[in-house]
């Protein structure tokens, strides 16, 4: 039998994980997803070496996940470097979850324009100067940039959930593509981080034709969006949903 638990989604940690065993402990989640912003103190699967014998874990990059070859590394050189979920749809828990990663940048592509200046890595690489490369590649900083090429391979495939770094439309910060993403690949609800705070985005559930929650910074929501730890910045709605949830237990 499905529970709205099996699947628990981790707002940006910024190096803070002393929360994540204890949450994976009481719920028991057969899975956990990190909404990027990660930026662990030391390679993944040694900070979360006894979370990993416990669920899965999934994550998917935020833009200060490249601020420095040593964080990067901590992720992309990690034993959980498979579990990056950016770019690709995968079967967790039952359901088939998507993942984009990272952030919109204008020197790549400001979607509120209608054209992009490189489509995918492989263009700026080609057109960069050699001290923008990174180990002989693509610039560290626009590692956790959205390439169009990486949206568009999205976008012909279907999920039932998309985890994103950025926000859809119903955030003032938000973009209307990644609306336009979720309905195309026939997403029922997304889940996002980076704005370090919780909203109520209900009024604009049948709008957008799907659910879209925000996971605060260091909180925890589960798949019904209910919040399982407030994020530090939560506030009033935070703490709302919180107790609500403490007195229907």
């Amino acid at each position: 039998m499905s529970s709205a638990n099996d699947i628990l989604f981790f707002g940006d940690t910024h190096g803070g994980f002393a929360h994540c065993l204890h949450i994976v402990e009481q719920f028991k989640p057969k899975a956990i997803i990190f909404l990027g912003d990660l930026q662990a103190p030391a390679p993944l699967h040694e900070v979360l070496a006894d979370v990993m014998h416990l669920t899965q874990v999934w994550w998917i990059p935020g833009n200060h996940d490249t601020d420095s070859a040593e964080v990067y590394d901590h992720l992309f050189a990690s034993q959980l470097v498979d579990r990056n979920l950016h770019g690709r749809v995968e079967n967790i828990a039952g359901y088939r979850v998507a993942g984009l990663g990272g952030v919109f940048r204008g020197r790549i592509w400001s979607p509120h324009q209608e054209t992009w200046n490189f489509f995918s890595p492989e263009d700026f690489i080609q057109q960069a100067p050699d001290y923008l490369r990174f180990r002989d590649g693509l610039a560290l900083k626009q590692r956790s940039s959205i390439f169009p090429e990486t949206y568009m391979t999205l976008r012909t495939q279907q999920s039932d959930i998309l985890v994103t770094h950025e926000a859809p439309s119903c955030n003032k910060f938000g973009f209307a593509v990644l609306d336009r993403l979720a309905r195309q690949m026939g997403v029922r609800k997304l889940f996002h981080g980076h704005h370090h705070d919780t909203y109520d985005y209900s009024e604009h559930f049948p709008r957008m034709g799907f659910e879209t929650y925000a996971v605060g910074y260091q909180g925890v929501t589960n798949l019904a969006g209910e919040i399982i730890r407030p994020g530090n910045n939560d506030g009033e709605y935070g703490n709302r949903v919180a107790t609500l949830k403490m007195n229907n237990t």
